[in-house]
């Protein structure tokens, strides 16, 4: 945990779910939080929690999609607090149907935030990385990429580009940056209820997360872990998901 002492740290959909733990989390062991999405008004109501309880943090306003915004969300990170250690790339969106449903306005969606979003994110981060000769990447990804299964292809597709995407700048990393890949299963939060368009594919999802899914303190405990290691110490993937998950 010393290693997270003072560190400052970004976060997109730091306003509910996997997010927002993250953010408490990491604060409560000494994390400087930067807070980024679209709810405003969450996003104020948690940096105010996490300054009430003795911690540091702000808020930024911004759509993933949108390039400019992650830059203006490092560049705040940096003009507050002199620098940027870790940046955690969370925002998502699932749109869960069959392919020859052919949602097409769902895939546009989940493009843009959870592959887009994410490269954003890390061009955004990377300069200020380099720049300091040392960083550290998160991308929250999914076990919906692991083992896939019907009515969850394009949305499992968009979390797989994200894995390979990770695992080849690892490579091309000289390991001054380090880069994580997490991927959560069931966690008890509403994505996977909001993610689905029929009353009987919600009721599914929801007896899921009613019967097996885990606390997003998991995930961020998860997140602790990696980002509290050594500098000469990367921790490549983590699995983390409910026992009883097939």
């Amino acid at each position: 945990m010393q290693h997270i002492q003072g560190k400052v740290v970004a976060i997109t959909g730091a306003s509910e779910g996997i997010g927002k733990s993250i953010a408490i989390q990491l604060a409560k062991n000494g994390a400087k939080i930067v807070l980024g999405a679209r709810n405003a008004g969450q996003l104020k109501r948690i940096a105010e929690d996490i300054r009430n309880n003795g911690g540091e943090a702000i808020f930024v306003k911004i759509d993933v999609s949108n390039k400019s915004d992650l830059v203006q969300f490092v560049n705040a990170a940096v003009d507050q607090y002199g620098r940027l250690d870790v940046i955690v790339n969370n925002a998502g969106v699932a749109s869960i149907s069959r392919i020859d449903d052919l949602d097409t306005d769902g895939w546009d969606a989940m493009i843009d935030v959870n592959v887009k979003g994410v490269l954003y994110g890390m061009a955004a981060a990377i300069p200020v990385f380099r720049k300091q000769q040392t960083g550290h990447i998160v991308n929250i990804i999914s076990t919906a990429g692991i083992k896939i299964v019907p009515t969850q292809g394009v949305y499992a597709g968009t979390k797989n580009a994200v894995r390979t995407i990770s695992e080849a700048f690892r490579q091309e990393s000289d390991g001054s940056i380090r880069i994580t890949g997490i991927s959560p299963g069931y966690i008890k939060t509403d994505f996977a209820t909001k993610s689905v368009n029929t009353d009987d594919m919600r009721a599914t999802a929801h007896h899921a997360v009613e019967q097996m899914a885990i606390s997003p303190d998991a995930v961020a405990n998860a997140v602790i872990y990696a980002v509290s290691q050594p500098a000469d110490v990367e921790i490549g993937d983590i699995i983390i998901r409910p026992a009883k998950q097939q």
